[in-house]
């Protein structure tokens, strides 16, 4: 074929495979993951945001953040068994079985939606929050920790009145929070200050503070609990980087995709997912204190990531694949 013909069928296949979706390698490597089945999602072809997974139920509950929905799905049967409206701008989703409860940013509203998981209501809504974005449940004192990103602070929740009960001032903006089981405690990720604090849930008071070398503003955080490591994004400068729980130092950094975003971890399988604004995926497995990579590829949109640690099948809200939004289901690549 004709060296012009070559570029005209290359150039027509990239079009056709960004319009549908396909997943790229970004390296000479296998892609890390397979498609295993794109699920449509009712709703308009718009922006998604966290999920969360609640394996006593079956049941994944995603954020579509700019249809103003909250997503429930059923990952046994594979379809959508509710959406559900009257979340503005949702950015947060956090299931917590053990209370019967679905947290949700409401964003839009200032505010965070309760919502009672077995009759999909919505109980209450808790404000004032100026920009309510991540969400981490603290058992203990059953507190509820929402990232105030726009807020410089971590709102406290009290899931047994819920009531806002603290705003605790971090200095910069609020990246995802999480909480860490092996310490009881809450990490929170700082943008500007680009460092790790950390709150003692039961007193809502910060009580340690970390620097993170090597991270512009770290927003996305996951935690391998068995191995005392988090792992944390910087959307600033797409570098993740390797924390020892223990000492709270970072042990190394790697590149990510552009804008990192959302994080999640398979502890059956120690894979590292990180999903960036950019579309790209970023696999890497966790040996010792250390992480390997596994591959990367690029799909449009695909800033968000969710996993299922039973059936190590991996989750990507997609917002526009033929003009419509899909539930793509992906599983690793045997390596």
């Amino acid at each position: 074929m004709p060296q012009r013909s070559c570029r005209l069928v290359a150039a027509i296949a990239v079009l056709l495979c960004a319009s549908v979706g396909c997943a790229q390698s970004k390296n000479s490597q296998t892609a890390p993951l397979t498609k295993v089945a794109d699920v449509p999602i009712p709703g308009a072809a718009v922006r998604f945001d966290y999920q969360s997974f609640d394996p006593s139920h079956g049941r994944l509950y995603i954020a579509h953040m700019n249809a103003n929905q909250l997503v429930v799905f059923d990952v046994a049967k594979r379809e959508v068994v509710a959406n559900l409206d009257g979340f503005p701008s949702v950015h947060g989703v956090w299931a917590v079985p053990e209370l019967a409860r679905v947290y949700a940013s409401a964003t839009g509203e200032h505010k965070l939606a309760v919502v009672d998981m077995k009759t999909l209501q919505t109980l209450t809504k808790v404000g004032p929050i100026d920009y309510p974005d991540g969400i981490a449940y603290a058992p203990g004192p059953k507190r509820v920790f929402v990232s105030d990103e726009h807020g410089d602070a971590d709102a406290v929740v009290d899931a047994t009145t819920n009531r806002l009960i603290a705003t605790i001032p971090l200095g910069g903006g609020a990246g995802n929070t999480v909480y860490d089981s092996n310490a009881a405690r809450i990490l929170v990720a700082v943008h500007r200050k680009n460092e790790i604090v950390i709150i003692d849930p039961a007193s809502a008071t910060i009580m340690e503070r970390h620097p993170l070398p090597g991270i512009e503003n770290p927003h996305g955080i996951a935690l391998d609990p068995s191995a005392n490591l988090a792992f944390v994004a910087g959307e600033g400068n797409a570098k993740l980087a390797l924390v020892d729980l223990a000492t709270m130092k970072v042990l190394e950094t790697y590149p990510v995709g552009e804008d990192p975003d959302v994080l999640a971890f398979d502890p059956g399988l120690r894979l590292l997912y990180v999903s960036a604004e950019s579309g790209d995926v970023t696999v890497f497995r966790e040996d010792g204190r250390k992480l390997s990579l596994m591959g990367s590829f690029s799909m449009p949109h695909a800033h968000t990531v969710s996993v299922d640690t039973k059936t190590h099948l991996v989750y990507f809200p997609l917002q526009n694949i033929e003009g419509k939004p899909v539930l793509r289901i992906m599983q690793p690549v045997q390596q």
